[in-house]
């Protein structure tokens, strides 16, 4: 009986540390500034196609996810980068604080969606877009907008919101857009002498709000209390079909865009699961998730949301990705001398 017994408890010992390596995870920490909803529907899918990851996302704003970094830069408490703005995410890369990693399937992402050696790949990129309240137009009886020059319009005095590019990617891309688009001879002068400043010199005498989320003018807009806000595409499908009276217009002087990506953090605690993490997003499967809510995704052939616009209808800004992260700290700092309030 008494071997019988040790024999058992031997047993049980062993199935109990075989079942503990079983359901041991590895933990991984994102940082991402993704949006909430999207946040929790690729979490849902990514749990269940790496299920031997203890994945901790933490979304932050576009300017508090750099700004983390750069606090936490001699201890890092991040692994990896998760949908990041690609103008963001250079400004890293001299300051040594990205990896290069060539994620699983690495090779299938077109080149102008990659960094040439590795330290961040796109997933996505998404537009920015006006989002004005139908119902406060018709009552106030304001004229629907074609574009950007159309805010202009005394009428819609009070009446616009607008992210602050300091704290927001959408915010910021709006603003490098039109710094590329209303000057061509951008590149040749300093940043503060670009002709797009007295452009948002006039659009500031309507602006009711400066605020610090990408996403929050069109929600508030959809709340009644601005007829117009500048946001981005996916705000505006989000909202529409929770049954807010908002409509989508695309600035026919052409939609500025950021590319969404993702980077290995120098210093990572737990590198092997980054890299694990990092495959996974960009796989088919993480692809086809996004394009559930981007206009489009950087893998090839994978179409975006019934509801928007196709991307290739939809005319883009000329986006000039390196001159926008190069002169970003600039272009914020005159941003902020003439608008902070």
């Amino acid at each position: 009986m008494k071997r019988v017994g040790l024999l058992m408890v031997c047993v049980a010992v062993a199935l109990s540390i075989t079942l503990g390596v079983a359901v041991a995870k590895e933990t991984v920490v994102v940082y991402t500034s993704l949006e909430n909803e999207e946040v929790v529907d690729y979490l849902e899918l990514a749990k269940k196609d790496l299920p031997g990851l203890d994945i901790q996302a933490i979304r932050l704003s576009t300017g508090e996810l750099g700004a983390r970094m750069l606090a936490e830069r001699d201890n890092p408490q991040a692994d990896c980068i998760w949908g990041w703005a690609v103008t963001n995410m250079s400004e890293f890369i001299p300051k040594g604080m990205l990896v290069p990693y060539k994620p699983k399937g690495w090779d299938k992402i077109p080149a102008h969606f990659k960094n040439p050696d590795g330290y961040w790949t796109a997933i996505d990129l998404y537009a920015a877009a006006l989002v004005p309240n139908t119902k406060v137009l018709a009552s106030k009886n304001l004229p629907m907008p074609n574009g950007w020059n159309d805010l202009l319009n005394p009428v819609y005095k009070d009446m616009l919101i607008m992210p602050n590019p300091a704290s927001s990617g959408t915010g910021f891309l709006q603003v490098a857009s039109l710094l590329v688009m209303l000057d061509p001879d951008y590149k040749n002068k300093p940043v503060e002498k670009n002709k797009a400043w007295d452009f948002l010199k006039e659009l500031d005498k309507n602006m009711g709000q400066y605020i610090k989320s990408g996403s929050k003018p069109a929600k508030l807009t959809a709340a009644g209390e601005y007829a117009i806000g500048c946001s981005f595409a996916f705000v505006y499908s989000s909202l529409k079909k929770k049954g807010f009276p908002v409509a989508l217009v695309l600035p026919e002087e052409g939609a500025g865009y950021e590319l969404e990506a993702n980077a290995l953090l120098q210093g990572a605690k737990h590198e092997n699961a980054a890299k694990k993490f990092l495959d996974w997003a960009i796989s088919t499967s993480a692809m086809k998730q996004y394009a559930k809510f981007k206009l489009g995704v950087t893998y090839p052939n994978i179409p975006g949301p019934k509801d928007l616009p196709a991307l290739s209808t939809i005319k883009l800004a000329p986006m000039d990705f390196p001159w926008q992260s190069e002169n970003r700290a600039k272009i914020l700092d005159v941003w902020q001398n003439l608008f902070l309030r």
